[in-house]
This record gives structure tokens, sequence and C-alpha cells, in this order.
């Protein structure tokens, strides 16, 4: 079964900070606020077992130093899976990161980070996850950022088995969000406002029987990097990546994991 959705009062449920989550438009554009007292969040309503989610985003504007504006695929449990952007903000006129990370079974530390080659906050831009047996990928417009390949190796593990329903929040991360958490949030700048439209999930939906139904038409369900493609992304990690857990020796003194030696 198929999804493709942009409603968000008939596909998300608000999971907190209720007060400030303002669906608009009739469902068509949602904004998620944070203050001193609380962030707030949603969640979707149904779980996707593969599938290519996409949202458009427009970040919160001027000085967001400390904020974290979230938008990931988790499943549920202590050995979760997880497909994360977050994007952390900063001082006006610094760029934003922009920070991934794949969790298979509870275990993450595979962070990439990157700057965006446009201003996030002017306008809406669509941030995308591609998630089939084959690879995840990370697309903003339309671009690939980075790739996470299911190397088939028990000491790669991948995340494939474990539906996972669409999470967004904004919250304060001011510990670590920005500079390492040298700059704090500036509270006097609250309500930090972040605004979504244009969800699309083509995916497969959980059934009921546990099972997630995909069929091989489905051009997402085999998609990898073609030539293009691939240029682009080198293009994208050779400009624009700040970070990259593969080239962190000190982090790992015992030795890189082992997709790092596969390029993933």
């Amino acid at each position: 079964m198929s999804a493709f959705a942009r409603n968000f009062s008939q596909d998300f449920d608000i999971t907190w900070g209720s007060g400030r989550v303002k669906v608009l438009n009739n469902g068509e554009l949602l904004t998620l606020s944070l203050d001193k007292d609380s962030g707030s969040a949603l969640l979707s309503k149904k779980e996707y077992l593969f599938g290519k989610i996409s949202m458009q985003l427009k970040l919160v504007p001027g000085n967001s130093a400390g904020t974290v504006t979230s938008y990931y695929l988790a499943s549920e449990g202590s050995t979760w899976d997880e497909i994360d952007f977050e994007f952390l903000g900063n001082l006006s006129g610094d760029p934003y990161t922009v920070h991934t990370n794949v969790i298979t079974g509870g275990k993450g530390d595979r962070e990439q980070q990157f700057h965006l080659w446009f201003d996030p906050t002017a306008d809406f831009h669509t941030y995308s996850i591609l998630w089939n047996p084959h690879v995840i990928i990370f697309y903003v417009d339309n671009t690939p950022i980075r790739q996470f390949k299911n190397l088939k190796s028990d000491k790669v593990p991948f995340p494939k088995s474990r539906a996972m329903k669409i999470h967004s929040s904004i919250w304060n991360g001011e510990d670590w969000a920005t500079r390492g958490g040298l700059v704090k949030t500036d509270w006097s700048k609250a309500p930090f406002t972040a605004s979504y439209r244009n969800f699309n999930a083509k995916a497969c939906i959980l059934g009921s029987s546990g099972a997630g139904p995909c069929m091989d038409s489905y051009s997402w369900l085999a998609k990898e990097l073609d030539a293009a493609s691939l240029e682009r992304l080198i293009w994208v990690q050779k400009n624009f990546m700040i970070y990259n857990y593969c080239f962190d020796t000190k982090r790992f003194p015992q030795g890189l994991p082992p997709e790092c030696a596969a390029k993933t």
C-alpha cells in the first residue's frame, strides 16, 4: 500500500507542546515553536517499512543558536532503528549545520554533518529520506548529500526489519547544538518557529498483520544512486561536509567502523 499524504491534521498527532503547534491552511501548513518553557513535536499516525519520505521545511530565522529542529524516522523499543535529519541553529549570518545519523538496534555513532549552499531560513526546501532494502539516501532538494549502504554484513547492521514512524520536533539543545555548546540560546529571541509543508510519503504502510507490503514496481524500492547522482553526492561532500565519523580517528582509537572502508 503506497501512501501519498499532505495533510498534517489527518496524518500526524501532536506529542508534546501542543500550544506551540499550529496547523494552518486546512492542514497543509504546520509550525512548531520553542520557548523557554517547552518545545513541541509531532508524530505520524502510520508506520512505514521502507519508502521515500519528503518534507518541506523553512528553518528558524535570525539568531537560532541553541535550537535543534529534528525530522527523522524511528522505530520503538530499546533496540530501535532511526534515520536522522537534525538542523542545528546558529548565530545570525552563520550557516546552519545539517546533522545526519543512522541508528540500528539502538547503536548509532554514524554522524555526518554539512553546511548548505543556500539560506534554509529564507524559503521552504525539500528534505527527503529514501530507505529501501539496499541503501539509505539523504536528499536536499533532490540532491543526495549522503548514502548508507546495506553491506549485508553482520559487522555493519542495517535497518531493514523494524517499521518506523515519522517524527519532527523543535527543542533546546544549547548544551551541544551550536559550536559544541559554547553559544547558548538567547531566549529574548523566542519563540523560535520552524515551518512545514508538502509532507509526502511514497512508502509501504505497516499493516495490521505486521507485514509491510511492497511491490517491486515501486521505483524507489530498488533505487540506488546512478552515475550523475553519485557525482552530485561527491560535489556536496567535497564542498559542504564539515564532519564525517569515518575520518575521526580520535573518536575511534581502536579503528574506524568497518563500513568506512566501503565508503558508505
